[in-house]
């Protein structure tokens, strides 16, 4: 009798049953050895909320910048994202000044209203797609307003978006790794557009107004921009949609989001955050989680398990909207924490809280489609529909 082939815990993840709830194979890797080497990934991979932690607030002995470790970085994927201080600390104050110096309140209000607009044009059809025609426009008009530039077509920018995520699993599927260079390197290139003809408002004028002064390079400068456009819309896009199907498949949910939206944000996004994996290099030999990590190892750190550590938070696998405190890692922590966190979670309080207010009676129409994304979790496809449940088949 033949032997069932081995089942690869990482690459399993990619199966469609388990894209839909990854969650009992995180806690099955956490029970089995929560810190394991993986052969495919060539790193580490750590499951605790307490290592993951550790990891992310401890940048003189893990890396984001690669070249600490002898890798040869391409020049496209030098960002803020990617450097580490001190060359990360001036592009990341100037971005940070520039957000400050921002009108927010200005721009939600002016969003608030097209959301409501939207929702309500999107009520009067039988269903919609959630993913294609809410979450993804209305993240892209947030993140283009708060730069001040216009917003490019969705039909040029998605493609390419979700080009460069793909490329986010390139140790399990080498060839996303190409594409999604050339399509950081064309984003990067439309960033830099920008500064030629800097708009008179938003985050980019800030930006080009202070770069000269700032010491940060210009290639680094336009990777950055382009880090915050694809960051900023990917990271809002997706929380929306997780957090949508999460509210709509938990009776009761839409009406106690009302009663505590910050804390239901938060953990909506603890629940079922996008970011679900991140990566350093160690520089030096570490002793984590009872293993010895040599100087040059990769660590992958899966913020997802980590969210759902029973040592952390009390009944993780339940969505709780009042959940508090709650020290989820969804958005990283230390150095590289996202530095739009605040605007994402903003936004998707605005959005689920007009849904939650004038449609109290959306619901799923279908099951939601993931997209073959492990480092950054997302749906593909979610239909909706807004009107109450009537009894009467709702089609596409």
């Amino acid at each position: 009798m033949e032997q069932a082939a081995a089942v690869d815990p990482i690459l399993d993840l990619a199966r469609p049953s388990i894209l839909r709830n990854p969650y009992p194979s995180y806690d099955r890797m956490r029970e089995t050895g929560p810190v394991f080497w993986h052969e495919l990934l060539g790193s580490w991979v750590l499951t605790r909320h307490a290592d993951c932690l550790a990891v992310l607030t401890d940048s003189n002995r893990f890396a984001s910048d690669w070249r600490r470790a002898g890798e040869d970085i391409p020049a496209p994927l030098l960002s803020v994202q990617t450097l580490d201080p001190p060359e990360h600390t001036a592009i990341r104050h100037l971005l940070l000044d520039g957000f400050r110096a921002q009108d927010r309140q200005a721009l939600h209000d002016d969003l608030e209203g097209q959301i409501a607009d939207l929702l309500a044009e999107l009520a009067g059809r039988p269903s919609f797609d959630l993913v294609g025609e809410l979450a993804e426009p209305i993240a892209l008009r947030f993140v283009t307003a708060f730069l001040g530039v216009p917003a490019p077509e969705l039909d040029w920018f998605v493609p390419m978006s979700r080009t460069v995520v793909d490329g986010m699993d390139a140790g399990l599927w080498p060839e996303k790794h190409e594409p999604a260079v050339a399509a950081r390197a064309q984003l990067a290139e439309y960033a830099g557009g920008w500064l030629a003809d800097p708009p008179k408002d938003g985050l980019i004028a800030y930006v080009a107004e202070h770069a000269a002064d700032s010491g940060v390079a210009e290639t680094v400068l336009r990777n950055s921009l382009r880090a915050v456009l694809h960051a900023g819309y990917e990271s809002a896009s997706r929380l929306l949609g997780n957090a949508a199907a999460a509210l709509l498949a938990t009776p009761g949910a839409l009406d106690a989001f009302r009663a505590t939206p910050a804390t239901a944000v938060d953990e909506l996004i603890r629940y079922d955050a996008p970011v679900q994996a991140d990566a350093r290099v160690c520089v030096t030999d570490t002793e984590l989680g009872g293993v010895t990590m040599k100087a040059g190892d990769p660590v992958t750190l899966f913020l997802g398990a980590a969210n759902h550590d029973p040592l952390r938070f009390d009944h993780p696998t339940e969505l709780r909207l009042d959940r508090a405190p709650n020290p989820h890692l969804g958005f990283g922590r230390g150095a590289h924490a996202c530095l739009g966190a605040s605007m994402a979670i903003r936004l998707t309080g605005s959005v689920l809280g007009t849904l939650a207010t004038d449609h109290p009676g959306a619901r799923a129409v279908a099951e939601p489609e993931h997209r073959r994304n492990l480092t950054l979790r997302g749906l593909d496809r979610f239909e909706v529909c807004l009107r109450p449940d009537t009894g009467e088949e709702v089609r596409p």
